[in-house]
């Protein structure tokens, strides 16, 4: 999830950097880079949920410097957090480019900003709102209270995760919401959207442990 977001942000800095899109032609060679794309660099980063790996846009003159994971990064701990939160339900577009600009600080354009954002909201979309499975053996809920920023202004709220183990074992992250306040009322909100999603019965259902996210 967080490998995908930091690869499309990357992608958009490499546009920036030359002037187009992927998907674009060169219309106007003088005002543009006559650099071009030269696919990608593997490379590994630590966060605090493990390795991530990544595939690094180049460019063909080898110029091309991102921001966002610089040549000798290896760790995104300082960012993890603010990408983690732009999947979570409650982010309006106004608070993912505030995000964003908290990340980027004044290092790239208000235009870059607003292109990233055009390119990430639809695969924000599609993991909150893809299918689940229809059973899950236990279920960990619980809310952390976390300081963000939302309009402008740096507010307190809480983050409801919701972690899956299916029949066969696997953990999966079903979802991240964020509200005001943890309530009984607002929980029942985050159950009735996984039902929607496709889950039909859960065995056991729990308070998260917060061991249970650093698990191999």
């Amino acid at each position: 999830m967080m490998g995908a977001m930091i690869e499309e942000m990357l992608e958009v800095e490499r546009d920036d950097y030359l002037g187009y899109s992927k998907h674009e032609r060169k219309k106007d060679t003088e005002n543009l880079s006559r650099d071009l794309r030269n696919g990608y660099s593997p490379k590994t980063v630590r966060s605090s949920q493990g390795d991530i790996k990544l595939d690094i846009p180049r460019d063909r003159e080898g110029q091309f410097k991102p921001e966002l994971i610089r040549k000798h990064q290896n760790d995104i701990s300082q960012i993890e957090d603010k990408i983690i939160s732009m999947y979570a339900r409650g982010m309006t577009v106004r608070d993912i480019q505030s995000h964003l600009e908290e990340i980027y600080g004044a290092e790239i354009s208000a235009q870059t900003i607003s292109n990233m954002t055009d390119k990430i909201l639809p695969k924000v979309e599609e993991w909150r709102n893809r299918a689940l499975r229809e059973i899950y053996s236990i279920v960990y809920i619980d809310g952390q209270r976390f300081k963000v920023r939302s309009d402008g202004q740096v507010k307190e709220k809480t983050v409801y995760t919701v972690l899956g183990i299916d029949i066969e074992g696997n953990k999966e992250i079903l979802g991240l919401w964020i509200a005001e306040t943890e309530r009984a009322k607002y929980w029942l909100s985050v159950l009735t959207d996984i039902k929607n999603r496709g889950v039909k019965d859960i065995l056991i259902i729990t308070r998260m442990i917060y061991l249970v996210l650093r698990m191999p």
